[in-house]
């Protein structure tokens, strides 16, 4: 008897036809119907972070941003940097050893600008720590800060904040440098060389003055450092002359000398020593932030998402088991 091959099992033509269906796939039509019918949930809650974020960006005081453009007037490396290079060969001969060459001056003065010690002498300086610590609102039409009372009693002039050891009332020099680092910023253009400084206040005067305190500051302590650094040079030069018996020696020693003394006298006749003003400071009338109808629109947005995101999570995480059901 001959035998037939084996033949694959045929299926009824409607059930070979059918997809598969996998639990986890989403069904786009069951998502919308979800959506409809929670619509009042998802409308409502966005809604209320509508009124939220409005609310948030009108209690949000108005910020204010100063700035000043400065240009670096370097005309040499400082002290005898600057010289080293054109007499250090001659000098070695004589077993002299002349200091070489560091950071620019104007690579010194960003750093100084940022450093903790030149911020919290301005804080102290100038007698800011108020203003920066305290300030809650700036009064347009009589052009005064007010302060939070729960920090300080600007009538009796005492610290009243509540702060746990090792903090005190009245903040210290490490609380108002950390909040000073916060409203500054100091940039560099790296095409023309030009620097940016710029501060951040509920007072746009109050912004203004800050910026244009620690330009003058920073250019008269560049100032008093390299004429106390000049005068350092004199001294050791002076010493080396001394010790000297070579007469080509004693002619590069006058001239570095000379040189000294002639950057004691410039520096005491420029008041911008090191960064000259390009665009002064001035009170900003503009408001730098916050950006209220940003902070409206993604708040929004965000209630919304969240609002979405809610009922599709409770509707297939905690659905109860065989609600959905597939034909």
């Amino acid at each position: 008897m001959s035998q037939e091959p084996n033949r694959a099992p045929e299926y009824p033509e409607s059930i070979s036809n059918q997809r598969p269906y996998y639990e986890d796939e989403i069904d786009l039509r069951e998502l919308f119907m979800v959506l409809w019918k929670d619509k009042l949930w998802i409308v409502g809650i966005t809604f209320c972070a509508a009124i939220i974020s409005v609310a948030v960006a009108l209690w949000l005081p108005n910020i204010y941003r100063a700035e000043v453009l400065l240009a670096a007037d370097e005309e040499g490396g400082g002290g005898l940097a600057s010289l080293a290079g054109q007499y250090g060969g001659l000098a070695s001969l004589a077993g002299i050893s002349l200091p070489a060459g560091g950071s620019s001056e104007k690579a010194i003065g960003l750093a100084k600008l940022q450093s903790r010690q030149f911020l919290a002498g301005f804080v102290e300086r100038h007698d800011i720590l108020p203003e920066l610590m305290a300030a809650e609102s700036f009064d347009w039409n009589t052009e005064e800060l007010s302060y939070d009372k729960k920090i300080y009693d600007v009538d009796e002039q005492i610290w009243t904040r509540k702060v746990r050891a090792p903090l005190e009332s009245k903040p210290s020099a490490q609380e108002s440098l950390v909040e000073f680092r916060e409203i500054l910023a100091v940039s560099e253009d790296n095409e023309t060389g030009f620097v940016t400084i710029s501060v951040e206040h509920l007072s746009p005067i109050v912004a203004q003055q800050w910026v244009t305190w620690m330009v003058n500051d920073v250019n008269e302590e560049m100032m008093l450092d390299a004429t106390a650094e000049a005068q350092q040079s004199i001294d050791y030069l002076t010493d080396q002359l001394k010790n000297t018996q070579v007469v080509a020696l004693e002619e590069v020693f006058y001239s570095l000398i000379e040189e000294q003394t002639k950057t004691i006298m410039l520096a005491n006749s420029r008041p911008e020593y090191l960064f000259k003003t390009i665009d002064p400071a001035v009170a900003p009338e503009e408001r730098f932030s916050p950006n209220r109808a940003l902070i409206c629109v993604l708040g929004t947005l965000l209630g919304g998402m969240l609002s979405v995101l809610g009922v599709l999570i409770l509707h297939y995480v905690f659905k109860p088991e065989g609600a959905v059901q597939r034909s």
